[in-house]
């Protein structure tokens, strides 16, 4: 089964309360999971590592076995596809589940967009934010 899973991170303050967020959809387009959660304390960089991960636990969960990821992190996506070095040592541990659990899926690809094309998955750590 093939996804699509729009991920967000995003802290309020840097570091400061953060949240992730992810939406997961079928190949036809249908919202299979919408799906938001406090990571505590972290910086945005941080808490955009989490909304990735959030996002590709959820598509496993479902039973995905090939994940087309969208984010609005340029820094995340080029980390994660090997253009970018991971120099932060917060973000090596995460760099690394991440890596770690992409290879798990049969084919998997991780692209940046511009925010205004992941404004669900912004919304979703948002509304993850303002509740807490």
């Amino acid at each position: 089964m093939r996804v699509t899973v729009h991920v967000d991170g995003g802290s309020r303050g840097n570091p400061g309360p953060a949240a992730a967020g992810a939406i997961v959809t079928g190949e036809g387009g249908e919202v299979l999971d919408r799906v938001g959660e406090l990571i505590g304390e972290a910086t945005n960089n941080v808490a955009e590592y989490r909304g990735l991960l959030l996002g590709i636990a959820r598509a496993r969960e479902l039973g995905a076995t090939e994940v087309e990821i969208f984010n609005d992190s340029e820094l995340i996506a080029h980390q994660v596809n090997g253009r970018y070095k991971v120099k932060h040592a917060d973000m090596k541990p995460l760099h690394a589940e991440a890596t770690a659990e992409l290879s798990r899926f049969d084919d998997w690809s991780l692209t940046p967009v511009r925010r205004e094309q992941n404004a669900e998955a912004d919304a979703i750590v948002n509304e993850t934010l303002d509740a807490a």
